[in-house]
């Protein structure tokens, strides 16, 4: 007879932890169940990882940024050094995720689950039911599909190399594409990004995009455009990648070129469940086509940016739903952000859609290098494009371009969430000199 619980969690990552946290505290019988590593991507080989990589790399730039204004020398990236500082932190995830859900008594299964018929799910040879099942499985790099795929390296890969070879080499420039590129770039290794077209960062402005492009590149980052690459060949002197009059040799390839949802093994066609690239079909309550299964984070195809942020965000709802049924679930603004170099970051509403509605909006472009915020650690570039409605003043959208771009984009989330007015600001008194000091002047 199969196991029974009131709730069966599939994905022990920052959602699926979040919701058997929450219906646990709401007196509900939950098991989570894992196949991977506890803790999921994010902590494990995704954005904390990054993130402690990147901080070499922002304390490098700061200095090299001040160099004859007070500072003599930049520090060069030990890379070893900073790996074994990434890997005392990432090490102890999986067993601190796990131990955290055990000493809150929430059953777990380490395993594969496939749906085997409804209210009827495997792990292992395990038979586990519930009333109902919340998917939580999120999504892994893409593959591209060419000859030599079998060479490419992912993400995963490249967040815990032991050495940074010489050259280094992106297919894909996506956000994951920019940002090891930065860090590769900072350690000393010859770095190329390769795109398929014209556009990268196609969901970000397309001038902040080419001044970030044009500043990797002064920092020695090589972007090959309009570049299709058919094939990788193993040769006795690296990795031979081949396109249409173009050919490169590197040492290491990474494919940088999105993200794919972890359906395929889940069985989800034996439950009614529907799914695309995307993802997982939900409706506004994140219910799936089967009403006792439903899902969040990553997984699931939901109008907004797949971040650990909107995940946690996802399941703090769902486990209201599930426990208070009530109003369909309703997102708010979400930031985006590039962690390169400069970091270029985004909110609301676009200048592009913005300048389809000059009856509506105002869009303000700024360049603020030379503003003291910027001028006194030397900034190379700070730009700026704030979008305001013209009938209430209130701003409704900002992209940024900058080193303090990601502190600037969660001031400009408050503002457009909380309907806050110039006006509105002006009574405030804001710590200065900081950069949320210059917000008054973006208006």
């Amino acid at each position: 007879m199969a196991e029974q619980y009131d709730v069966v969690v599939i994905g022990g990552g920052p959602a699926g932890n979040a919701m058997a946290s929450g219906l646990k505290a709401q007196g509900k019988t939950v098991l989570i169940v894992e196949a991977d590593l506890w803790g999921g991507t994010c902590p494990n080989r995704g954005c904390d990882p990054k993130k402690i990589l990147l901080s070499a790399v922002e304390a490098r730039q700061a200095a090299q940024h001040l160099q004859g204004q007070g500072l003599i020398g930049a520090p060069k990236i030990d890379w070893p050094a900073l790996m074994a500082n990434k890997r005392g932190y990432t090490d102890g995830i999986n067993d601190g995720t796990l131990n955290g859900l055990k000493g809150q008594d929430i059953a777990t299964l380490h395993g594969q689950a496939h749906f085997q018929s409804d209210n009827q799910l495997a792990v292992g040879d395990r038979v586990v039911s519930a009333t109902d099942y919340v998917i939580a499985t999120g999504q892994r790099p893409a593959i591209l599909p060419i000859t030599g795929h079998e060479y490419f390296k992912t993400s995963t890969a490249f967040l815990d190399l032991d050495q940074m070879p010489k050259r280094v080499t992106f297919v894909g420039g996506g956000y994951v594409g920019f940002e090891l590129a930065t860090i590769a770039n900072a350690a000393g290794a010859d770095v190329h990004v390769i795109h398929h077209n014209d556009r990268p960062l196609k969901a970000f402005d397309a001038d902040l995009v080419k001044d970030l492009m044009a500043a990797m590149t002064a920092d020695g980052i090589t972007f090959d455009l309009n570049t299709d690459v058919q094939a990788i060949t193993k040769t006795a002197t690296g990795l031979q990648l081949t396109a249409d009059n173009f050919e490169l040799t590197t040492d290491l390839v990474i494919s940088s070129a999105g993200r794919i949802p972890n359906t395929d093994q889940l069985g989800l066609a034996n439950v009614g469940v529907t799914f695309d690239r995307h993802g997982i079909q939900v409706n506004d309550h994140l219910q799936t086509a089967n009403p006792h299964i439903y899902a969040i984070g990553d997984v699931s195809d939901t109008p907004v940016p797949k971040l650990t942020p909107v995940a946690g965000f996802e399941a703090r709802y769902l486990v209201g739903e599930l426990t208070h049924p009530g109003a369909a679930i309703k997102y708010p603004v979400v930031p985006t952000q590039v962690f390169a170099a400069p970091k270029l970051a985004q909110v609301g509403i676009s200048a592009a859609a913005a300048t389809e509605h000059p009856d509506e909006y105002r869009v303000n472009t700024l360049d603020m290098t030379k503003w003291f915020t910027y001028y006194r650690f030397g900034a190379q570039q700070a730009q700026a494009k704030v979008v305001v409605a013209k009938a209430s003043g209130q701003v409704v959208g900002a992209t940024l371009l900058s080193d303090v771009a990601d502190e600037m984009i969660n001031y400009f989330t408050l503002l457009i969430e909380k309907h806050v007015t110039l006006p509105d600001l002006r009574r405030l008194v804001l710590a200065y000199p900081t950069p949320a000091s210059d917000l008054q002047y973006l208006y």
